[in-house]
This record gives C-alpha cells, sequence and structure tokens, in this order.
C-alpha cells in the first residue's frame, strides 16, 4: 500500500450525523497528496521558489462506508494517468478507517501552474524526473503529448 498519510479524525471534522463530514475526505486527500509530492523530492518550498504548483480540474469522491468520531484514516495514493511530460495528471487516493475498510475513494485530475503568469506550465526536467517516481495504478496510462 502507498500511504501517504495517516492520522486521527478530529471533532472538528464530524458533521451533524456523528461521522466525518464530507469536505473532510477531501482534505485527508489533499494532505495525502502533498507528501506524495514531497515523498517524491517535490516539496512545497521549492514550488514556492520556482513560482509553480499543483492545480486540480476535477475532484470527485466516492463515499463507501462512514468513519466515525476517535476513528484514525490511512490514504493512499498513485497516479491513475499522466501525459508523458507530466504536463497533466490524474490520482486516485483511498481513504480507510483504523479497521482497514475502504471508506471512500478520491478521484482527481491535475495539472501544473505557473502562479506568478497564472497560466498553465510543465515541468523542468529535474522535477519531471522526481515526479515520474510517483507509484502508478496497475492500470495507469500514459498519454503522449
Amino acid at each position: 500500500m502507498n500511504v501517504f498519510f495517516e492520522g486521527p479524525v478530529l471533532w472538528s471534522q464530524i458533521d451533524a450525523n456523528m461521522h466525518l463530514r464530507h469536505s473532510a475526505y477531501a482534505d485527508f486527500a489533499a494532505q495525502a497528496r502533498l507528501r506524495l509530492l514531497e515523498w517524491a523530492g517535490l516539496d512545497a518550498r521549492q514550488f514556492l521558489s520556482l513560482g509553480i504548483g499543483p492545480i486540480l480540474f476535477r475532484e470527485e469522491l466516492l463515499y463507501h462506508r462512514e468513519i466515525n468520531p476517535n476513528d484514525t484514516v490511512k490514504v493512499t495514493c498513485e497516479m491513475t494517468r499522466c501525459k508523458s511530460d507530466a504536463s497533466r495528471w490524474s490520482i486516485k487516493h483511498e481513504i480507510f478507517r483504523g479497521d482497514g475498510t475502504k471508506s471512500a475513494t478520491v478521484l482527481v485530475d491535475g495539472a501544473w501552474i505557473d502562479t506568478r503568469k497564472r497560466k498553465l506550465t510543465g515541468l523542468t526536467s529535474d522535477l519531471l524526473e522526481k515526479f515520474n517516481a510517483i507509484p502508478r495504478s496497475e492500470d495507469f496510462v500514459e498519454e503522449k503529448v
């Protein structure tokens, strides 16, 4: 398993029905993505200095089983699709509760943005090499540019 986040469910993440609120799933996935990038050698400070960052075009959450207060979660990440130049990519996250039950799947499609020009951009060759180290799904698809 490619676990990139593991942590407790906080009281502030619980909704009126006494289970994890819908947006907390997306927050867990986002935290796991940041750790995934850091694992690959792409940290937030580096992006800040280069004036680039990841941007999402789509985020889809599929709920399977509820998560309750005082539980813990584990979040996996793997790339499912990517253009050969990494200009566009898709990542699948699976969120598991403490007993190992899969509770949600989060699917995102993203790209890179030049934060100064506010336009889409690509990665430098050294960043591309690091990005290509990200774990890939069994059904991974590489798209030609």
